[in-house]
């Protein structure tokens, strides 16, 4: 299995479509996904979890050592948002990395230390589902045309005038359309050509109303609607996982119910059947922020225990992407206390019991030199008309001019004499300037290979057989567990069903009987190393209570082979060989 160096290098980078330096798409990222199933069978399984209504598959790589194994699994997905292409790249970065780290163990991953790469390949399986909307991402790629989630709309009752994205100049993309308005809220900048700013009290005009490119559907030839980002594409994946849905009016882009979309059933039935995801990652844009939990509740109300991690975590993410870690409830809500509803992260951290969290990538505000407000909402919020202009300068500046373009007269079928073009924020804002992308791709492996790290790791160590008796023996073994994370995860998922306890079974073989009491034992949960490093005072260093080690014993009668297997749900299952007489 184990290949070296260079020729390591050379052979992913012959498999590679170059999603680390440009944007891809179904088609490519398929090819990408099934050149690595096939060059890596041993390490790396393809399967297809779902499929969406244009006829495209969501692929999931399973990457590790046992990748069809029961042992701990770190999942990290992307494009959950059309637009959002970046984390698809990201996700990609993270798998080629842990091929890289199973066929060629010389090589450094990144500067993580080589004792935690050893961990990740003896311990760690990664799921990578690096698109989330196929469908949409695609569209996005074509026209570039903005799509939430996905391009389709099947909502009920629809009866008043909206608006559907459409390419009406013809030059293969669908931008915007600006309308010359006395009413209007947009001005033309004086300082940058092409870019529209909002209109202030002292703006002399022209004034301007900015629509997306496209028609009007169900127009009654006089009211023009006002866009909104669910114009034409009903739902908003983020807004239809099972924890805390809301409905319509209560949350936009709920959908008809909770799992309702093929994409987020898809991930909910399978990841409903692993409990042995204990961490998670689901990539966005943009921003430059993680956000954790919880988002339905303050840190005072949170677990603490879970909050000790979680602040941990947010030194490693400062560090090592330069990115801040902040609440969801705390500075992320866009309406002050209003949780977000049916989000994919309050899932995997509520119903999944996994250190979960959401990754806004592209740092555009440091990018651009902008201070980075706090709570961080506001930065999306509360921008100043002169920010705008700075962003648009370093668009002029450092991307190639990719976001603000020039305005052409066109005639609109429905409003008449429009100009279309202005604003493409795909590659500049919405996601990284294709050439930077490998810097944010290195920059989100340094954390997630850190947080993968911390996996409980359960073993069966010493055994140990000792004559009793006229062919009677007591076998003994440690069930101990020498990871960072307790067996449990985290505290606020001890109590979930599923989170059953590590027992501890013998089965035996010919010549051997169990001679008295039960096969299988119960061991209880076992706490990670961790908890001194979250809890312990700096005045007076203790090892943390709790228990992480375990003794079990067995009579057995005869000769022969056993094996004694310990696990739990969450940890899988580890096994240790024993002979008898």
């Amino acid at each position: 299995m184990q290949d070296t160096g260079k020729g390591v290098r050379e052979r992913l980078e012959a498999l590679s479509v170059g999603f680390r330096s440009r944007y891809v798409t179904y088609e490519e990222l398929t090819r990408q996904l099934r050149a690595w199933a096939e060059a890596f069978p041993e390490i790396v399984r393809l399967e297809s979890i779902g499929e969406t209504p244009e006829g495209r598959s969501l692929w999931l790589l399973k990457i590790g050592l046992r990748p069809d194994g029961d042992g701990p699994v770190a999942w990290v997905d992307g494009n959950m948002h059309a637009v959002e292409v970046a984390g698809c790249s990201v996700a990609l970065a993270i798998a080629e990395d842990a091929i890289r780290n199973l066929v060629d163990p010389a090589a450094p991953l990144h500067d993580l230390p080589a004792h935690l790469a050893e961990l990740l390949r003896e311990d760690v399986t990664i799921y990578v589902l690096p698109r989330i909307c196929p469908d949409g991402a695609d569209h996005v790629l074509g026209t570039s045309g903005y799509v939430r989630s996905n391009p389709r709309d099947e909502r009920i009752g629809r009866n008043q005038p909206y608006w559907r994205t459409a390419d009406i100049d013809g030059d293969g993309r669908a931008l915007s359309i600006r309308r010359e308005d006395p009413a209007g809220d947009f001005v033309a900048s004086p300082e940058v050509p092409g870019l529209m700013l909002p209109r202030g009290v002292e703006d002399p005009g022209p004034y301007y109303s900015v629509y997306p490119e496209g028609m009007i559907e169900r127009w009654d030839g006089f009211t023009i609607p006002a866009p909104s980002y669910l114009s034409d594409n009903a739902v908003d994946m983020n807004r239809n996982f099972p924890y805390a849905w809301a409905p319509e009016p209560e949350q936009k882009g709920a959908g008809p119910y909770a799992t309702s979309e093929p994409e987020s059933r898809a991930i909910v039935e399978l990841t409903s059947r692993l409990p042995n995801i204990f961490a998670w990652i689901n990539f966005h844009t943009f921003g430059g922020v993680f956000i954790r939990p919880a988002g339905d509740k303050t840190d005072k109300r949170m677990d603490q225990s879970d909050l000790a991690l979680y602040l941990k975590l947010e030194g490693w993410a400062e560090q090592y992407t330069g990115y801040p870690m902040v609440s969801g409830y705390e500075e992320f809500t866009y309406e002050p206390d209003k949780p977000l509803s049916g989000d994919l992260c309050a899932y995997a951290y509520a119903q999944r019991g996994t250190v979960a969290m959401v990754c806004e990538l592209w740092d555009l505000w440091k990018q651009v030199g902008l201070p980075v407000l706090r709570p961080f909402v506001f930065n999306y919020q509360r921008r100043k008309r002169e920010d705008l202009v700075q962003v648009a300068r370093w668009d002029r500046d450092h991307n190639k001019g990719r976001v603000i373009g020039a305005w052409k007269s066109v005639e609109h079928p429905q409003l008449g004499k429009v100009e279309i073009g202005g604003h493409d924020p795909r590659f500049g804002i919405w996601n990284p300037p294709p050439e930077r992308l490998a810097e944010v791709c290195e920059q989100q492996a340094r954390f997630f290979f850190r947080l993968a790290s911390l996996a409980p790791r359960l073993r069966v160590s010493s055994p140990e057989v000792k004559r009793i008796g006229e062919d009677l023996w007591e076998v003994s073994a440690t069930v101990e567990n020498l990871g960072y994370l307790p067996t449990f995860v985290l505290s606020s998922s001890r109590a979930l069903p599923w989170n059953d306890a590590v027992r501890a079974r013998i089965a035996t073989e010919a010549g051997v009987s169990l001679a008295a009491g039960e096969a299988e034992i119960e061991v209880g949960h076992l706490d990670g190393w961790g908890a001194s490093e979250l809890l312990s005072a700096p005045a007076l260093p203790r090892s943390a209570g709790g228990l992480r080690r375990k003794r079990v014993r067995w009579v057995v009668q005869g000769r022969g082979r056993l094996t004694i297997r310990a696990g739990c749900p969450r940890t899988g299952h580890v096994e240790a060989r024993v002979e008898v007489g």
